[in-house]
């Protein structure tokens, strides 16, 4: 069995999980999260004292797990970088330690916020889990060994690349609950497959240029694309702005929050204000 263990400061995966950036996590039991993300299977054991077990080997730990929750940012800093005078944000940062930006993979993270318009995170997951099996790779249940306990499930699948998802019809798609937006999904599943949509391209432009070019795919607008950009491409100075983080804005900045306090981290700081408001008062 594969194992690879690390002591990470600022890092809680049930946290993570719960964070709404990602709709492929699942806590398991508050001390184990699996996920699925490029057509791997993952279990993350919290083994305590901030040290955990990942379940892979050394080399997909540093090729793909490091960048994916971005390890060598240092988020106590951020997290420290905090106005002082902002209580909400202070109080915010503070309920969220642990929460780290996901490095996710730019095409399901571009389908998955295009679903996510006007949806709930339970529904965003159900219709991205039933495109994965539609067309996506098998990906056996790994058998694990103490420090992991037995995945969920029994079989997982891979999110589709874009010819797989290129195969589906409309009906097909429409058929996975995602509604008016299947035109949307069509359109850009075509466009990655047939290259004009080249992430290795996108990542290399400017924030500017990027926002732009997301922009221009059909049926993404102002949130999606911010939120591809933070979530996919690391764009950090990205804040995204959904009915949450409207709510807070509005009901703790008089309408305006000023990103150009944070021109690095205002994305990090956006997803501390989002945990906060949604789960403060279940604590």
């Amino acid at each position: 069995m594969n194992m690879v263990t690390r002591r990470i400061d600022f890092f809680d995966m049930h946290k993570i999980a719960d964070s709404g950036q990602a709709f492929r996590i699942r806590d398991i039991d508050g001390t184990h999260t699996e996920l699925v993300a490029f057509g791997k299977y993952l279990q993350v054991a919290d083994l305590g004292n901030s040290e955990f077990a990942f379940s892979c080997d050394e080399k997909d730990f540093i090729s793909i797990w490091e960048d994916y929750f971005d390890l060598s940012r240092d988020y106590v800093s951020i997290a420290r970088s905090v106005d002082s005078k902002d209580k909400y944000l202070k109080e915010a940062a503070g309920f969220s330690t642990g929460i780290r930006i996901l490095k996710q993979e730019p095409f399901e993270t571009t389908i998955s916020y295009i679903i996510s318009q006007r949806r709930s995170i339970p529904s965003i997951t159900t219709s991205v889990e039933r495109i994965s099996a539609l067309c996506g790779k098998k990906i056996p249940a790994p058998k694990l060994k103490a420090p992991f306990v037995k995945p969920l499930k029994d079989e997982y699948y891979a999110f589709p690349s874009p010819a797989e998802l290129s195969s589906l019809s409309p009906e097909d798609i429409e058929g996975t609950g995602v509604g008016y937006r299947a035109p949307y999904i069509v359109q850009a599943a075509e466009g990655f497959n047939d290259g004009l949509l080249d992430p290795n391209a996108l990542s290399k432009l400017d924030d500017e240029a990027l926002y732009k070019a997301l922009m221009a795919m059909f049926g993404v607008g102002t949130k999606v694309a911010n939120c591809v950009m933070l979530f996919a491409y690391a764009r950090t100075a990205r804040f995204p702005v959904d009915v949450w983080i409207q709510r807070i804005v509005d009901r703790y900045y008089n309408g305006c929050f000023d990103c150009s306090k944070y021109p690095e981290t205002a994305g990090i700081m956006q997803q501390f204000m989002f945990y906060y408001e949604r789960r403060r008062d279940s604590f």
